[in-house]
């Protein structure tokens, strides 16, 4: 089973943090902070499999990494799962993130951090691999990103909850509202209708 998904850049700056297993937030820092330096000080042509570090489980848990261009992406897995099956893994959610941002950089996982979650969980959920077809993937985000077109996408919900107040038919706006024991007093707005 797959415990945690980890990127970071080359300076250790995490770009996507994603466990499955729960921790504090302080030892998800300090995983985060282990990881990078057990990945960092390994030499390029050694392999990309080692043993977790002593807070996310020791000798029992495996960190398997790619280094991309700026990025490590890191996967720590359980004894149970097989490394080159995760490198494959790896590769397919890269190249997936790749085809959706037309050459992925480091500023795609920091700006479109929505989308980069939907790619991953469409990828891992829950700790367990879901897909590994990259056009599948890729289809799902496609239709994805038709749906957000199709109802405006969330930046245009305050404009449609507007109209949708300014819409409504009230005989006349009301000036109490009652709520059991609370009681608020509406202002008159008449000057901003």
């Amino acid at each position: 089973m797959i415990q945690a998904i980890l990127v970071f850049n080359n300076h250790g700056k995490p770009r996507l943090v994603r466990f499955y297993q729960r921790f504090p937030e302080e030892i998800q820092q300090q995983i985060v902070r282990e990881t990078f330096h057990l990945v960092l000080k390994r030499d390029d042509n050694i392999c990309n499999f080692l043993e977790g570090g002593s807070l996310i489980g020791g000798s029992d848990y495996k960190l398997i990494y790619r280094h991309y261009a700026t990025l490590y992406f890191v996967f720590c897995v359980d004894s149970s799962e097989s490394e080159l099956g995760i490198l494959d893994l790896i590769q397919v959610f890269v190249e997936t993130l790749d085809k959706c941002f037309e050459n992925v950089c480091e500023l795609d996982l920091i700006f479109h951090m929505d989308k980069v979650h939907y790619i991953l969980q469409e990828v891992v959920m829950g700790g367990m691999v879901l897909e590994t077809n990259m056009n599948e993937i890729v289809a799902q985000m496609e239709a994805q990103n038709r749906l957000e077109k199709s109802e405006g996408g969330l930046s245009a919900a305050p404009a449609r909850a507007v109209s949708a107040v300014k819409n409504m038919n009230l005989p006349e706006i009301p000036r109490n509202i009652n709520i059991g024991d609370l009681n608020i007093k509406v202002p008159n707005l008449s000057q901003f209708v």
